[in-house]
């Protein structure tokens, strides 16, 4: 696991749609299951959102919430 997309989950926002300006990390999970069945977008924003389903479907959102507090205190 790269950790420097870990962190890109806690400070990326959604470019466009439904959730734009919505942290990734923070998208809904049926949101991301949509995207999972519809097919990622390509790039970098694709592999986020990918990366982000998994976390979101195997139960692992605590991975993120050191990186959360880290990115809440440098703000």
């Amino acid at each position: 696991m790269d950790f420097q997309k870990l962190e890109a989950l806690v400070t990326t926002k959604m470019p466009y749609g439904k959730y734009k300006g919505r942290l990734l990390a923070d998208l809904p999970g049926n949101y991301l299951g949509w995207f999972a069945r519809q097919g990622f977008p390509h790039g970098e924003l694709g592999a986020l959102l990918a990366l982000m389903h998994e976390i979101d479907h195997n139960g692992l959102n605590d991975l993120l919430a050191p990186l959360r507090l880290k990115h809440r205190a440098a703000e």
